[in-house]
């Protein structure tokens, strides 16, 4: 049947609204609830920490990860029909990120991992109010069943020695063991950290080689 029409097949009939406030740790949802002749009607997303809710914190936290400002989250929150989210409820929602990256950056490495890739990479961050280039560094490892994992990554200043050893005896600490190769660029740094915490075979990533070898050749060629 068509808006306004009525059906033998039809089992119920809507009976007007009730208002209803939907209360998430994110803010409050004004929602209209239809009511029914025949019975209730509740919605079962209205339980607490059902997935609805959980939809829209992650919605909130992918914003605020991709570097959405905390006004536009605001906006966004507006335009999905809600009064508005403020500075500390974005920030006590995105504390939930950091504590669950904390949580897999220090879990223990049970086994060995024969083969552990190691790469660092450039990106901006803000320090004190001002935007400084830092390096981001990560290791990725392979172990005896040929299981491909994240194992560690870690932000600092520059890729100095230091840095490196730093970050490899975190990933020691937390049980990295059996490592026979590394593959990584051929940074100074990164070889003799390398050296001196696993004294493990080194090995020149070639992606990396390949990329230092045509930036030597001429454009023409």
């Amino acid at each position: 049947a068509g808006h306004g029409e009525r059906s033998q097949e039809r089992i119920n009939h809507r009976n007007g609204y009730r208002d209803r406030r939907w209360e998430t740790r994110a803010g409050a949802v004004d929602l209209k609830i239809p009511k029914l002749r025949r019975g209730s009607y509740f919605p079962a997303f209205l339980e607490p920490r059902r997935t609805s809710e959980k939809a829209l914190v992650a919605v909130i936290q992918e914003a605020y990860v991709c570097g959405i400002s905390t006004r536009s989250v605001d906006d966004l929150v507006q335009a999905m029909g809600m009064s508005g989210i403020s500075k500390s409820q974005v920030s006590r929602l995105c504390a939930e990120i950091d504590e669950r990256v904390q949580a897999f950056l220090n879990r223990p490495l049970e086994g060995d991992w024969p083969y552990l890739w190691i790469d660092a990479t450039y990106v901006k961050q803000r320090d004190a109010g001002r935007i400084v280039s830092v390096a981001a560094i990560i290791a990725v490892a392979v172990n005896t069943d040929g299981r491909r994992e994240v194992l560690g990554m870690s932000v600092g200043p520059s890729e100095a020695e230091p840095f490196w050893t730093d970050f490899l005896r975190s990933l020691t600490h937390r049980g990295l063991r059996g490592v026979k190769l590394i593959i990584s660029d051929a940074h100074e740094g990164l070889k003799a950290a390398a050296s001196k915490v696993l004294g493990s075979t080194w090995q020149r990533c070639r992606v990396h080689f390949m990329r230092n070898a045509l930036a030597l050749v001429p454009k023409k060629q």
